[in-house]
């Protein structure tokens, strides 16, 4: 999968008649309705600050986009082909459920350039799909990765954690249902209750207990991890923020935290080292990693919090971690010297 910066358009609700019970789009995207004659202008300001460095790919968010009506989608794929003639990026992706692909739909997409589908799966347990009214099964999410796979497009799994009914064992299964679907990426979405959903009135009822900080890192963490050991690039970990979800008023409850992306990575970091610490003599010694440049802070843990927690619990003497661009990523190589 080519590395791309997305110009993101967000469609909140369009194509999608369902109600999931956590979703309100339209403070997710901090959009209040979607207008198609917006497009262009949002396109042309976004493509006004792309350097051209690295290649653009246009996309189509929040909706389930491949659900709108058939002459609108073309239209708006038409409204990004533009910028592909133009040279200015070089693909399109869209976003959408997996009850809303088909062959039919594919030849569109594939017609129009789409080189990229990210399908919100969500889980794939189905008394979770069912307790969060998702409206599709887990093997409509089965069939529909193995098409777009067959048309040659680039598949992204989005998964959340802390649904209703939710465990870490049903999340871990649902990362590993994504890699076995052949996901060329996933994103993990702790869940947020926001305000105007049925979540929100399940968590004033007592009928959901919400996600609190620690738990949305460590549940998200839990799936990372699948993710890592299959080699399934995880692009995004938590919802962007924005305005609409820092207003108080928009968020009830739940697992955001504009930095739950980082936490989630320090929290899978400290349990590996933990695990590999464990079986060694460490008292008194010191902990070398040689990790990849990305990986540094998150392995030192947000203001040293890994590497103090190690320290101690490990009676070490000294902890350090050297850049190494040879290094694989999320694979540190761990001495104890």
């Amino acid at each position: 999968m080519k590395k791309h910066i997305n110009v993101p358009i967000f469609i909140p609700h369009v194509g999608c008649p369902n109600a999931c019970v956590f979703c309100n789009q339209r403070t997710i995207s901090g959009k209040m309705r979607f207008a198609k004659d917006t497009v262009r202008r949002e396109l042309a300001q976004a493509f006004s600050t792309v350097d051209g460095t690295i290649p653009a790919q246009i996309a189509y968010f929040g909706g389930s986009f491949t659900g709108i009506d058939r002459m609108e989608m073309k239209e708006l794929l038409s409204v990004a082909n533009e910028y592909i003639d133009l040279g200015k990026c070089d693909s399109i992706r869209v976003s959408t459920r997996p009850d809303y692909i088909s062959r039919e739909i594919l030849d569109i997409l594939r017609a129009y350039r789409v080189s990229c589908v990210e399908l919100g799966i969500q889980s794939t347990d189905a008394e979770v799909l069912s307790a969060c009214k998702r409206g599709h099964t887990a093997e409509d999410s089965f069939r529909a990765a193995s098409l777009i796979k067959e048309y040659g497009m680039d598949f992204i799994g989005q998964m959340m954690v802390g649904l209703p009914c939710a465990t870490e064992e049903n999340e871990r299964q649902t990362a590993e249902d994504i890699c076995r679907m052949g996901a060329d990426g996933a994103r993990i979405y702790p869940a947020v209750v926001f305000e105007d959903t049925a979540l929100a009135d399940m968590t004033r009822r007592g009928e959901y207990l919400p996600l609190t900080r620690e738990t949305s890192v460590s549940r998200a963490a839990n799936a990372l991890r699948v993710f890592i050991e299959h080699d399934v690039p995880v692009i995004r970990i938590g919802l962007q923020s924005g305005e609409a979800l820092e207003r108080e008023d928009g968020v009830v409850a739940g697992g955001y935290h504009p930095a739950v992306g980082e936490l989630a990575y320090a929290y899978y970091f400290r349990t590996l080292m933990e695990s590999e610490f464990t079986k060694r003599e460490t008292a008194g010694k010191t902990a070398v990693l040689r990790a990849h440049p990305s990986d540094v802070s998150k392995i030192i843990g947000q203001r040293g919090a890994n590497r103090e927690a190690l320290i101690k619990t490990f009676s070490l003497k000294g902890f350090r971690v050297v850049p190494d661009g040879k290094a694989v990523k999320n694979h540190p190589d761990i001495s104890i010297l």
